[in-house]
């Protein structure tokens, strides 16, 4: 079950083993970490430069980098497992059938893992630069 503290020392007397005290951990330093995360990535996509000019060249140069690749991985990663731990949290606390629990559980977990692989898949295995080409060819530019 979850633990519910409000200080790290809290959460070491209530949790029942080391494994809920380490996500207790991580969703406080993800969630921190998170905010700094899309904070940083809106500032870059939507300020530090003019969005109205953002176009498929732009950002099939941008992804075309490995450092913004693994950036907007590591984005997504943490994304899915901080929620995914957040609604695991959720489906402890009110299916209490534990058969049910972890059919639930199986499939959620399944699909969010799904999502990841689509999502990195697509960043990693598609050369933007190429698909803008085929695109533009496509529409007669």
């Amino acid at each position: 079950m979850a633990v519910k503290a409000q200080t790290l020392k809290q959460a070491k007397t209530i949790s029942s083993n080391n494994f809920e005290l380490v996500w207790w951990v991580f969703m406080r330093v993800s969630g921190v970490l998170l905010v700094f995360m899309v904070l940083g990535h809106l500032w870059m996509e939507n300020i530090a430069i003019n969005s109205a000019i953002v176009h498929y060249d732009y950002l099939a140069e941008r992804f075309s980098q490995p450092t913004w690749k693994m950036y907007d991985i590591f984005l997504l990663f943490l994304t899915l497992l901080h929620g995914a731990n957040g609604l695991r949290y959720v489906l402890d606390d009110y299916i209490k059938n534990l058969q049910t629990r972890f059919w639930v559980k199986t499939i959620v977990f399944t699909l969010i893992a799904a999502v990841f692989i689509i999502g990195a898949s697509t960043l990693w295995s598609f050369s933007f630069q190429q698909m803008g080409e085929v695109v533009q060819g496509a529409q007669g530019h």
